[in-house]
C-alpha cells in the first residue's frame, strides 16, 4: 500500500505537467505573469509542493495552502487563504482586503512586481502552516 508521502510525490509530476499546459494555452500576458510568479513563489519557497485543485495551480508547503493561482480576462489572481494573519509591509495585498481570512494579489498586464516583498510573503506564508495547529478533537462524553 502506498504511503501518503508517495501518493503526494506521484501527484506531483502531473500537477506540473497540468500547471504548464495552463500556461502554454495563455500565450499573452497573462501566461507569462504567471510563468513568473510560479518562478518567483519555487525560489522562495524550493520544497513547495504543486498541486492541482478546482482545476487551478494550488501550492503548498509546511502542510497546507501557501496560495493558489487564478488567470482572469484582466488579472492573474493569487489567493493566499491566511493572508490576513500575513505580514505586509510592502502592501502586496490589493484585493479580498475585506474579509478576515484570505488576501489576494491582483496583477494586471504589465504590473510590477517587487521580487523580494513577494518572496518574503511566500515564506510567511508557508510559515503561517508550520504555527497553525490543527483542531482538537472535543473529548466525547
Amino acid at each position: 500500500m502506498p504511503t501518503a508521502k508517495k501518493a503526494a510525490l506521484a501527484d506531483a509530476a502531473p500537477a506540473a505537467a497540468l500547471i504548464d499546459a495552463k500556461i502554454a494555452a495563455l500565450p499573452d500576458w497573462r501566461g507569462a505573469t504567471l510563468a513568473r510568479l510560479r518562478a518567483l513563489l519555487l525560489q522562495a519557497l524550493p520544497n513547495a509542493l504543486e498541486e492541482w485543485k478546482w482545476s487551478t495551480p494550488v501550492w503548498t508547503a509546511s502542510g497546507g495552502i501557501v496560495c493558489t493561482g487564478e488567470v482572469y480576462k484582466k488579472v492573474v489572481k493569487l489567493t493566499f487563504p491566511k493572508g490576513a494573519a500575513l505580514p505586509d509591509p510592502a502592501g502586496l495585498f490589493n484585493s479580498s482586503l475585506e474579509g478576515n481570512v484570505r488576501r489576494a494579489i491582483d496583477f494586471a498586464e504589465g504590473a510590477a512586481v517587487n521580487e523580494a516583498a513577494f518572496k518574503a510573503l511566500i515564506q510567511a506564508a508557508s510559515a503561517a502552516n508550520c504555527s497553525s495547529s490543527p483542531s482538537k478533537a472535543k473529548p466525547r462524553p
